[in-house]
């Protein structure tokens, strides 16, 4: 098997791809090397001119959980500074990287290929800063670790819905990697609002679309504290909607997003689902005390998602089926968070609706209906991106 090369990787060798001038770098416990040492220290070592580090969600060093950053301000290891970024944009942004006295804004972290995942929402955010202050942008690119063929779920149809977990109209489970997705915020959002950018992705080298992770011969790096294995993020991609609900994801658990539950759920969910044609993946029966979030402390009762072929598994459709049989067989106890009721911070609207990225969802269920005919069928990426946009060759099929 060919070991892919990281962008990260191929800037450490040469580091002329990341171009002249100061460099902030963007990055965190993910942006690491083959032999799992730092991008960061990779490239100072390497003499790339890095004069500040910037900090998303989780913290440079992914101690903190979903919704925080770390406070730390220095670096031990390169002698850099830390400035956060997390959950700021705008004209806030824009002071962060001008204040730094950088010219070029260089990212690099693991993004887990699911739209309500907030790593690629940070490069939005900073892509955009970078168009109007006229910084460099450079995207030191990886693979997508649930694969590049496939596309699933819905995209953010109305702005209303836009957030810190969905800032575009993407899907669901996007297929795209950090570096592309950056070429498709520069000539789509931010083209349409009149804005440009210098942008520059060192890619990845042999990394196969079709192959999955597995196939990349990189070791697998928790993303966030919550997201320990790679059948974790393959379930996520679906079962992250219950962050929306009263529906405990397994947060506070070894096996979050993995395992979903709740007091009022009793063993017919087990036996509802593994009586459903959902393909993939087997349900079983479990109990489990969280340790912190939804229901900490208290023993709930559900189902533990083992997915068995990643191939045949389909996350959001899996999520949509689980959900139809909770709010079916629980409809008394079943709900919506309220608006205002989310794990990173106060916002007035319905957690659920962003995380799906329109209303749809939650007004379908509310009426009683089945959710699982809003997703459709898996759409090839080449089908919905097209050529200009991406950057690894798409050749097998869905």
């Amino acid at each position: 098997m060919t070991r892919t090369r990281t962008g990260a990787e191929r800037a450490a060798d040469d580091i002329r791809l990341l171009g002249d001038g100061r460099i902030g770098l963007l990055t965190n416990f993910t942006g690491t090397m083959p032999d799992l040492g730092r991008t960061s220290d990779a490239l100072v070592s390497a003499g790339a001119p890095i004069s500040v580090l910037f900090g998303p969600e989780h913290g440079l060093n992914g101690s903190v959980q979903a919704g925080e950053t770390e406070s730390e301000s220095h670096d031990p290891r390169t002698d850099l500074p830390i400035v956060e970024t997390y959950l700021k944009s705008g004209a806030e942004l824009d002071r962060v990287f001008q204040e730094s006295g950088v010219s070029t804004v260089v990212f690099d972290m693991q993004d887990l290929g699911v739209r309500y995942y907030t790593y690629i929402w940070t490069l939005y955010d900073a892509l955009e800063s970078a168009a109007r202050t006229g910084m460099r942008f450079v995207v030191l690119d990886r693979p997508n670790p649930l694969g590049g063929l496939r596309a699933e779920g819905p995209g953010l149809p109305d702005a209303a819905f836009s957030s810190f977990v969905g800032r575009s109209d993407i899907n669901q489970r996007h297929g795209l990697t950090a570096g592309e997705l950056a070429r498709l915020f520069a000539s789509r959002d931010l083209a349409g609002r009149g804005l440009t950018v210098d942008l520059h992705v060192v890619e990845a080298e042999g990394w196969n679309p079709g192959g999955g992770f597995d196939s990349t011969g990189l070791p697998w790096v928790p993303p966030s504290p919550n997201m320990p294995t790679l059948d974790t993020a393959f379930a996520f991609c679906g079962t992250g909607i219950f962050e929306g609900t009263n529906v405990s994801e397994g947060r506070g658990t070894t096996r979050p997003f993995e395992m979903l539950g709740a007091p009022y759920i009793d063993g017919r969910l087990a036996t509802r689902l593994r009586e459903s044609d959902v393909a993939g993946v087997l349900f079983r029966d479990v109990w489990f005390a969280p340790t912190f979030h939804k229901y900490a402390g208290s023993t709930v009762r559900g189902v533990q998602l083992h997915v068995t072929d990643r191939d045949a598994f389909r996350p959001v459709a899996t999520g949509l089926a689980v959900l139809d049989a909770i709010a079916e067989l629980y409809p008394d106890e079943f709900r919506f968070l309220p608006p205002g009721e989310r794990l990173d911070g106060p916002d007035r609207r319905h957690a659920i609706d962003l995380l799906w990225g329109s209303d749809e969802l939650r007004r379908t269920v509310e009426s009683g209906l089945p959710a699982s005919g809003l997703v459709g069928p898996a759409a090839h990426v080449t089908e919905l991106y097209g050529p200009d946009v991406l950057l690894y060759p798409r050749v097998s099929a869905v």
